[in-house]
């Protein structure tokens, strides 16, 4: 088995121009948000998830971004019932959010 069974990764990248970044998208929150979520159903650390803050990931113009692995699903997010609607679906379920996914 894995160390962890599944491992997100939140893009924070902090552009220094103008353009469009995850950090606008207050990333940094939402992971925590999403982190805490984890601990209190019982499934963040060893052997269950992780998550993870990440440099620039790529994907600046359709974030904010995060991707789930060894899934390899990528999701966009605007607000925190869209992280809620992840992990219940996705990390617990086994459900994709299609309305959030974005393609590989």
């Amino acid at each position: 088995m894995s160390y962890y069974q599944r491992h997100v990764f939140f893009c924070t990248n902090l552009r220094g121009n103008e353009k469009k970044c995850c950090a606008q998208g207050d990333a940094n929150a939402m992971r925590e948000y999403a982190k805490k979520k984890l601990k209190k159903l019982g499934i963040h650390g060893k052997s269950f998830m992780r998550t993870s803050t990440s440099g620039c990931l790529g994907r600046c113009e359709e974030g904010p971004v995060m991707v789930i692995y060894p899934d390899n699903i990528w999701y966009r997010y605007e607000n925190l019932a869209d992280i809620d609607e992840i992990i219940e679906k996705h990390v617990v379920n086994d459900v994709i959010v299609e309305r959030l996914r974005l393609a590989n």
